[in-house]
């Protein structure tokens, strides 16, 4: 849709095809871009189709539809567009039960379909003693529906998710990672089902206790489900971006509920994610990737040779994006024992992730249209896997977190990552304080 407005705004008139399922995505987008009567065609074919007998058939019935849409003379409506004005609220917009609150917000769209905790003034203006920003404060617009994000509504959606007041810098550096990543919001909305996975660095994590040791990304920690919890409801509340109308994510992806992980830097024995991007070790940040699948598994042996292998022997030959590997303390200090860092260890998965020759072939497909991105092959005729491209000149990041084992993970998808530093207030050290000590404390059998 983008590109149909940017040709119309040209003086270029425009039709434009969609899946017949996709029409308030794209009116949406339309809307967003100042043009929400453009002309579209609904159409039966999904738009990643390569069955091209299926393509021409769709095509060919909606052949008239084009000519008319190209044809028809424009309305009043269509030559001067306004855009719906957005929907006005009182600040107190709703009293009641918890449970009425619940199903008010809900109803609306506002949550993520679990219960939420009232955004009431007293609580958001507690939320707000985790910055010293003012309010009003803005943090970013954030694309596609150009929402303003405040530090008060980044609160609002705080509040709602659980946080506590400490976890407000790492949700106001989010934020920026969101508006700084400029794919973020086509990762968000996609067919594919990518998922925000946020990566914590620094003293900060400590403060907060978030989780970077066994269990990390797994339920069970305030601190990493609610962070994510916030970021996924500033994404639709602030965002726009709301499931089968932007967010078209066939399959959809349990991560996006909260995906969030410490960096267990205290046993790990690399840099950590944020040295290696620019920062101090002192400092604070959080790092945003979009991956869409993780796995996890046991190595083929649990030396340097066999971690290894077992990273070349598992990348899925068709792969696209970014690649990326989760080690443990334990395997991290392997390879580092053998003398492996992390540049070296991404170079040697680059140089030899390959496809097998006649991989494609014996999948009963042309193994020469396999890959449409970059050129180059590997040794032997083979095709490299992480295909030579601008967008991507860092394909390969390396996490360290979770417990003492031998299981390892793989994540993969998504653009290149995204990191902020976090922005302590003054009076940092009495916040953590009033709040350290919310911990579980597990009855022993």
């Amino acid at each position: 849709m983008y590109d149909a407005i940017y040709i119309e705004k040209a003086g270029k008139p425009t039709v434009t095809f969609i899946f017949e399922h996709f029409r308030n995505d794209a009116m949406s987008a339309a809307s967003s871009k100042g043009m929400p009567v453009v002309r579209v065609v609904p159409e039966t074919i999904v738009s990643e189709s390569t069955v091209v007998a299926d393509i021409e058939k769709a095509i060919t019935a909606v052949f008239d539809h084009t000519v008319a849409a190209l044809t028809k003379p424009l309305t009043n409506e269509e030559e001067s567009p306004k855009p719906k004005e957005p929907e006005s609220y009182p600040r107190i917009i709703f009293k009641g039960s918890l449970e009425d609150v619940n199903r008010f917000f809900y109803q609306r769209g506002w949550t993520d379909g679990l219960p939420l905790i009232p955004p009431t003034e007293a609580a958001v203006a507690e939320m707000c003693a985790g910055t010293d920003l003012p309010p009003d404060h803005i943090v970013a617009e954030l694309e596609p529906r150009r929402g303003k994000a405040t530090v008060e509504k980044i609160a609002v959606n705080a509040v709602m998710s659980g946080c506590l007041p400490t976890y407000m810098p790492l949700l106001i550096a989010g934020v920026e990672c969101l508006a700084d990543n400029p794919i973020s919001g086509m990762m968000a909305a996609s067919t594919g089902s990518f998922s925000p996975f946020w990566l914590i660095n620094g003293p900060m994590a400590r403060d907060i206790n978030a989780r970077c040791t066994y269990g990390a990304t797994s339920p069970g920690d305030i601190a990493n489900a609610t962070i994510g919890r916030a970021l996924g409801l500033l994404t639709k509340n602030m965002r726009g971006i709301r499931k089968q109308i932007e967010d078209m994510g066939v399959l959809g992806n349990p991560g996006k509920y909260s995906w969030v992980a410490a960096e267990n830097e205290e046993f790990s024995p690399f840099e950590p994610q944020h040295v290696e991007r620019g920062l101090k070790k002192e400092d604070s940040a959080i790092t945003l990737t979009f991956p869409q699948s993780f796995q996890q598994m046991m190595p083929f042996g649990t030396d340097a040779k066999g971690i290894l292998a077992t990273v070349i022997g598992n990348i899925m030959p068709a792969r696209m994006g970014q690649f990326i590997l989760l080690l443990t303390p334990t395997h991290a200090r392997t390879l580092a024992d053998a003398g492996w860092t992390k540049a070296a260890l991404k170079k040697y998965i680059v140089k030899n992730s390959i496809v097998p020759e006649g991989y494609f072939e014996k999948l009963g497909l042309d193994g020469s249209k396999a890959f449409d991105r970059g050129t180059g092959s590997g040794p032997g005729g083979t095709l490299d896997i992480f295909r030579p491209d601008p967008r991507d000149p860092d394909p390969v990041q390396v996490f360290v977190y979770g417990g003492f084992g031998s299981w390892m993970g793989f994540a993969q998808g998504g653009p290149l990552p995204v990191t902020r530093k976090a922005v302590l207030p003054k009076d940092w050290a009495k916040l953590v304080a009033k709040y350290r000590n919310i911990v579980p404390n597990y009855l022993r059998y």
